[in-house]
């Protein structure tokens, strides 16, 4: 069931996606009167379709993508019968560069929209909740093993990144910030200020969702949540609300200093001064092997929760948008120099992973604005049989005054087939590979 959920929501997202893209140029060229043959989500074998006008609409069997066909363009289908005929005056080759530079851009416009307009309504509708900076110096972080590795220790308080003021503790991942050129962290330990590197191809790190997890945490103090019924704490006395004030004379204000000070006392006694209301004891308490006593506790520090009006949202969601495309552009340029390992390419199965096995709105549609966002931008790279290669064969046009021969078009098509042919073959092999990692 998992997998379908999976399955079933890479599919939907795609399918919109593809959609909405191949409408932007079924759309644009109809609008300068060219004559679209068929408007394809999915490609062939065809499993279902119908015929509205000029034009044949249908869904295929593969949903890895779509395709408009439009009179006399050299595409995908490379039809070099239809070519070799006198051009008419409905044909995608008889109108002028403008034109057609607009019918190019049409679907990666309608993709860009799409992101902005996604990231926008889940700010307006959902707001943001987090964890901000002014929380983080004021507890400071719990640093896990990835952090420990490039030297950030428990305790620090990270003042900003490269130099920056940031918003939440989630900043402290963002691609932004692990792509930067000689990134770093100012941190507060111990009353001193120093900086700590964020170090080259740091990024490749993070290539699962469970790797964010393994970086830095928010401290937090707490009190006693919910009790195990016949644990250990319960026979002891422990109750909810109560608080921890030290371990065997170890002070503990924070959740971590209780994990820290359990796990050296396994399958041992702890002796827990508790705070109960305004009494103080002292308990003895068994440790469990797993380092437990059966409690569950209760963060004694609230995210912060922002509201935000239509204009503000709308700047936010912009942001969020464009912000994706410069990330994924940074990561291409590092993986040509070797920095970002060229691992972290995904195909569908990867894809489908990051949707997840449970199904949430928010969730799905914060992926789907981000795969839009990279569609455009992938679509806008100069290969032959995307859109940004038709893109750079009409700006030479445009600047020169002189069009490609409809041979090298065809050519050219053939070897952007081969290229992305290539490329997804790389891509789901990555997530093969990944599967038995």
């Amino acid at each position: 069931m998992e997998t379908l959920i999976m399955v079933g929501q890479l599919l939907l997202g795609l399918s919109i996606l593809v959609g909405l893209h191949e409408l932007g140029h079924l759309l644009t060229a109809k609008m300068f009167g060219m004559r679209v043959e068929k408007f394809s989500i999915g490609f062939p074998p065809k499993i279902a379709g119908f015929q509205w006008g000029e034009t044949e609409y249908s869904i295929g069997a593969i949903p890895l993508g779509g395709f408009v066909k439009i009179s006399g363009m050299i595409d995908e289908s490379v039809d070099t019968e239809q070519m070799a005929g006198e051009p008419q005056p409905w044909e995608f080759r008889s109108k002028p560069a403008w034109q057609r530079l607009i019918v190019m851009l049409g679907g990666i416009i309608v993709n860009v929209i799409t992101g902005i307009l996604i990231f926008f309504a889940l700010v307006y509708h959902n707001g943001e909740t987090y964890y901000s900076r002014d929380q983080v110096v004021e507890n400071g972080i719990v640093a896990y093993e990835y952090g420990e590795e490039i030297g950030l220790k428990t305790g620090d308080k990270i003042l900003d990144i490269n130099g920056e003021p940031y918003q939440s503790i989630t900043d402290l991942t963002s691609g932004s910030a692990l792509l930067s050129e000689n990134g770093y962290y100012t941190v507060e330990r111990n009353g001193e200020t120093l900086k700590v590197e964020i170090p080259r191809g740091f990024i490749n790190t993070f290539n699962s969702e469970d790797a964010f997890t393994k970086f830095v945490g928010l401290r937090f103090p707490f009190e006693v949540g919910e009790v195990d019924p016949g644990s250990s704490a319960e026979k002891a006395g422990i109750a909810v609300g109560d608080k921890i004030l030290s371990i065997n004379g170890q002070e503990i204000q924070y959740f971590d200093q209780m994990q820290t000070s359990l796990k050296d006392l396994v399958n041992g006694s702890a002796q827990v001064v508790r705070q109960q209301g305004a009494k103080v004891d002292t308990l003895s308490i068994p440790v469990t092997d797993d380092a437990r006593i059966g409690i569950t506790v209760n963060p004694l520090i609230e995210p912060v929760r922002r509201e935000y009006g239509l204009v503000e949202a709308f700047k936010k969601g912009t942001t969020r948008a464009f912000t994706v495309v410069i990330v994924n552009a940074k990561a291409m340029g590092k993986m040509f120099t070797g920095e970002v390992s060229a691992k972290n390419v995904s195909g569908p199965i990867g894809m489908a992973k990051i949707y997840g096995a449970e199904w949430s709105w928010t969730k799905f549609l914060s992926i789907t604005g981000l795969i839009s966002m990279i569609l455009a931008f992938m679509n806008l790279l100069p290969i032959p049989a995307l859109d940004g290669g038709h893109v750079m064969f009409l700006l030479y046009e445009m600047i020169s005054g002189r069009a490609p021969s409809d041979k090298f078009l065809e050519n050219a098509q053939k070897v952007g087939m081969v290229i992305l042919l290539a490329l997804m073959v790389f891509a789901i092999g990555n997530d093969i590979l990944k599967l038995f990692n």
